[in-house]
């Protein structure tokens, strides 16, 4: 079951940067799964194939294949000529567009983890309550979660174990209405977000900008807040480096952010 997406993308720095945490690559193919699909993806040119997913739709959605990629990289390009250097040099890279469920579990889960970390725990709490897929298993709902609640001790979550547990109970009985939150501005967004027990700034923007699609979202963990320091000259609270981020570059922020999260001054 293959299909063609035609579309400007880059699958290595998209589904590398940890944005999400279930796609792994072996060799030139990238693995991971959406919904209830396991799914390879091969990019060639012009796009990519993937197997175990017949549905453009769903991909060309989990892609955000709407968003107009030169449009957006040359108006954060204007704004930052940096941003402009590193965008060239890493042409096709897409935000993506993920379940808000999945990405707001998920990003309660990766405070104060590595990405490496945070791929074992999701692969972990997927594997203990998701849905069989037969080679993988599927994210699970908040109710498969709590349906067999003892065996998150097998999850080593550490501290976040009772936040997790918490976060589906909640989810469960509506009192976390994420159909409501999806339809809010990017403030009303992030400020019902904050509410929630194990969400703070970052994990809210995190899921304001990879779940609900605001694009405006900048998140900012300690590689950005290293860059911010090091280019920009930009420190303090978490409130002062995110604004930054939304001011210097607008609408479209969080793809200036994972531009800078690619940064290889970072690496130095």
């Amino acid at each position: 079951m293959y299909v063609r997406i035609e579309l400007e993308v880059s699958l290595d720095p998209t589904l590398g940067c940890g944005q999400a945490h279930r796609w792994r690559k072996t060799g030139n193919v990238w693995n991971g799964v959406i919904g209830d699909q396991v799914i390879s993806l091969t990019e060639n040119p012009g796009g990519f194939e993937a197997e175990g997913c017949s549905d453009k739709d769903i991909l060309l959605g989990y892609f955000r294949g709407k968003d107009d990629l030169p449009s957006i990289i040359r108006e954060i390009s204007d704004a930052d000529t940096y941003v402009a250097s590193l965008s060239s040099s890493c042409p096709g890279m897409r935000i993506l567009k993920q379940e808000p469920w999945e990405c707001l579990a998920t990003y309660v889960l990766a405070t104060n983890a590595n990405v490496k970390r945070i791929a074992k725990m999701v692969e972990s709490v997927c594997d203990s309550f998701g849905k069989d897929l037969g080679e993988r298993r599927a994210f699970p709902t908040p109710g498969q979660i709590l349906d067999k609640q003892e065996d998150i001790p097998a999850c080593r979550l550490g501290y976040r174990e009772e936040r997790f547990i918490r976060l589906a109970e909640n989810a469960e009985k509506g009192a976390i209405d994420l159909e409501a939150i999806g339809e809010m501005d990017y403030e009303g967004c992030i400020n019902s977000l904050i509410e929630i027990n194990g969400v703070g700034p970052k994990v809210a923007d995190c899921v304001a900008l990879f779940g609900f699609g605001h694009l405006e979202a900048f998140p900012v963990d300690a590689r950005i807040s290293k860059c911010l320091g090091g280019m920009y000259g930009v420190t303090g609270s978490y409130k002062t480096m995110a604004d930054f981020g939304r001011k210097k570059f607008g609408r479209y922020a969080g793809y200036a952010q994972e531009f800078l999260y690619h940064s290889p001054y970072i690496e130095h």
